[in-house]
């Protein structure tokens, strides 16, 4: 019955609407057998398409976290091949998924590469494909898997802060002497609303020690709903999220600069960075972190 009511080609549309998810499935639970069926069988009735490479990513991605690097990197490899074979035809950001599929392609070969104990190829292989990419939206992907290889330990970079919300920024480099938490968030982020009372509590808690929090933020071209919003009234509704969310940050500096986020690649929000007293990274983490751990991190500073 349901075929008659639907014309075939959306029938056929939603017949495949899942594969993305149907593999990711099978790739979190290491069943790659059947993940590669499932590919198998969409690409005969489908051909090659970028639901199809997003799906061969995370193939590619499972297998890295099954510390199976061999598999990881043949799938990232064809996942990079054939994301090339589409961007002859098209743009890379012309369409949501081709940039997922190829910076998860890089990324899983970085990753590869680094943890068969090649760190410095890793981070020259990123660097190159940022050379390529720098113009695209996986630019700032790039970028973070650059800095979880190569940032610890380096001088952290500078923040545009010509425009913000909150306090008036204190340049990173006029901070020496002080702790400073960077706290890279997103007004649509879940995960950085839920991180806001732990920076609170730990503001507090290491305020005798000159701790200073910074929370850069930037404009997405939207607002609630993904309705589509000009940058002042993102801005507006940037800090209506702060005043709902984040009430005990609201003093704390928020510099707005799609810069910062491409620079400290934080393709991932929370991204949090702690900066010592000199001015050197000693925690770059895309993710949440949990009071104990920043607490530990803090502590490793003296």
């Amino acid at each position: 019955m349901l075929s008659k009511l639907i014309p075939a080609g959306l029938l056929a549309a939603c017949a495949w609407a899942n594969v993305i998810n149907d593999v990711r499935d099978a790739a979190e639970q290491n069943n790659f057998a059947l993940g590669d069926s499932i590919i198998q069988n969409y690409r005969s009735r489908q051909g090659v398409t970028p639901e199809m490479i997003v799906a061969l990513s995370w193939m590619g991605r499972g297998a890295l976290g099954a510390k199976q690097l061999d598999k990881a990197e043949s799938y990232a490899k064809e996942t990079e091949s054939l994301s090339l074979e589409q961007l002859k035809k098209r743009p890379l950001d012309q369409e949501p998924y081709l940039p997922l599929a190829l910076g998860a392609a890089i990324e899983v070969q970085a990753q590869v590469l680094s943890q068969r104990g090649e760190r410095g190829a890793a981070v020259a292989y990123l660097r190159a494909e940022l050379t390529k990419y720098r113009t695209t939206s996986i630019r700032t992907r790039i970028q973070k898997n650059i800095n979880l290889l190569s940032l610890e330990g380096k001088a952290a970079p500078a923040l545009d802060e010509r425009e913000f919300l909150g306090a008036s920024p204190t340049p990173l480099a006029s901070l020496k002497g002080k702790p400073v938490m960077l706290f890279f968030w997103a007004h649509w982020c879940g995960d950085c609303k839920q991180e806001s009372p732990i920076l609170a509590e730990i503001r507090k808690e290491y305020a005798a020690k000159g701790l200073v929090v910074v929370a850069p933020t930037q404009r997405y071209g939207y607002v609630a709903r993904g309705e589509d919003a000009a940058p002042a009234d993102e801005t507006r509704y940037i800090d209506e999220v702060r005043h709902k969310f984040y009430p005990d940050l609201l003093n704390v500096p928020a510099p707005i600069s799609e810069e910062n986020f491409k620079n400290y690649g934080a393709s991932t929000t929370p991204t949090l960075v702690l900066i010592d007293r000199q001015g050197i990274v000693r925690l770059y983490h895309p993710g949440a972190m949990t009071l104990d751990e920043l607490r530990a991190a803090l502590n490793r500073l003296g």
